[in-house]
């Protein structure tokens, strides 16, 4: 599945290659890694999934992974830690619709997030949420409540508190039908950050959220060199 003879890892504290993924396993007590992936989607040459992980501790994590010649090349993941109770509305990090549809939609809904992120997140045009989101968007972040409403109260509370969160490049877009992720950089609580975000589109809307947050590793720690992007 992988190919041993070129691998390219993005995870910042692995070396680089299939042993750096090696060096890894070997540090987890035997038996006590569990993985249960809960959605799996593909774009081309890239497949991407959202995965629940328990390994030193419990986490959600989004994979990406660039495949040539049927085996696997390059990937990339964000990680953050489960959280230990449901968010504002009761949804958990992961729960929701699981399977892609109207695939011929697929370009349409990537150029949309895309849209979404540059408008609204980075030059902060906030007036246009409702051009891209529903009222009622439902919200699986562990922290925000859904609707329209509840972005809005999270994205004022952390203003407030002066820990903004704040993209200033998106650096990857894909897609399956009606699932977006968005692969993107900024900063979150004063911290140099990845998100990445999953979005349910419907009838040209975003209708569904998920995601993961993750500090970046200062430089001086990477035990790779080819990033976090």
């Amino acid at each position: 599945m992988v190919n041993p003879n070129k691998f390219i890892q993005h995870i910042l504290s692995e070396a680089d290659g299939l042993a750096g993924f090696g060096a890894v396993l070997t540090k987890l007590p035997k038996g006590s890694a569990r993985v249960h992936t809960v959605r799996v989607f593909a774009d081309g040459d890239f497949v991407f999934t959202h995965t629940e992980y328990d390994f030193f501790g419990p986490k959600i994590g989004f994979d990406v992974f660039r495949f040539e010649n049927d085996k696997i090349v390059e990937h990339w993941d964000n990680l953050q830690q489960t959280p230990s109770a449901a968010n504002p509305s009761g949804r958990s990090m992961t729960d929701g619709p699981t399977e892609p549809s109207q695939p011929e939609n697929t370009e349409a809904n990537k150029a949309l997030v895309a849209a979404f992120l540059d408008q609204v997140i980075i030059q902060g045009k906030a007036d246009n949420l409702g051009l891209y989101l529903h009222d009622d968007f439902l919200q699986h972040n562990p922290l925000e409540a859904d609707g329209i409403s509840g972005l809005g109260a999270f994205l004022g509370a952390q203003a407030t508190a002066g820990t903004p969160l704040a993209f200033s490049a998106v650096h990857a877009v894909y897609g399956e039908g009606n699932f977006v992720l968005s692969v993107s950089e900024g900063s979150f609580a004063g911290k140099h950050s990845a998100f990445y975000d999953l979005f349910r589109i419907d009838q040209g809307k975003i209708a569904e959220h998920w995601d993961t947050i993750e500090s970046i590793l200062p430089r001086d720690e990477w035990q790779n060199d080819n990033g976090k992007f």
